[in-house]
């Protein structure tokens, strides 16, 4: 597996080493000493999937707060999606910055998200499948979340939004930036 750390600290791209041969070929998706000797949290305990009818739907920006506070690592497995992250920790240098990502069934990319960073995708293609491991069970008390299109946060979908939850749009804006969220 392959490390690149993003310019948020501690989120990580993770490409797969594809040992090939006539048959195609074989890789490691996830490696819990590989995680760990990169300082990540390599605890699992739920294994999700996220199915999208329609390009254009967008899930996001959730977090979970402390004592639920979660590591997250997804890929596409099927279609297409833009993936952003926003660092929401109270004292790094990068607070408030985001980092969007196109992860694909194509590219076979992956991204790490870890703890203290909002994180939300919106689909690029109809009929996507998004496969993600995550180090906390999901606990709705401290479900959290930011909106998509806060002008404060000043994220370019690449894509137009067409289906989100209500809840989703519902977030509250953000009027003083994010102090008190994390």
């Amino acid at each position: 597996m392959l490390f690149e750390e993003t310019p948020l600290r501690g989120a990580f791209i993770v490409d797969i080493e594809p040992m090939e041969d006539h048959r195609g070929f074989f890789a490691r998706a996830f490696c819990s000493q590989e995680f760990e000797a990169h300082g990540i949290n390599n605890r699992i305990v739920q294994a999700n999937i996220s199915y999208n009818r329609k390009a254009g739907t967008l899930r996001g920006m959730h977090y979970q707060v402390p004592p639920a506070a979660e590591t997250k690592f997804l890929r596409c497995t099927r279609g297409a999606i833009y993936d952003v992250i926003i660092d929401i920790r109270e004292n790094s240098a990068t607070r408030g910055q985001h980092f969007g990502i196109e992860l694909s069934a194509a590219n076979r990319r992956a991204l790490l998200v870890p703890e203290g960073f909002a994180h939300g995708i919106l689909t690029l293609a109809d009929e996507t499948e998004v496969f993600y491991l995550v180090s906390e069970f999901y606990t709705p008390g401290c479900e959290r979340g930011l909106r998509f299109e806060d002008p404060a946060l000043g994220i370019r979908w690449p894509h137009p939004v067409i289906e989100v939850s209500d809840k989703d749009r519902s977030w509250p804006l953000l009027t003083n930036g994010l102090n008190g969220i994390w």
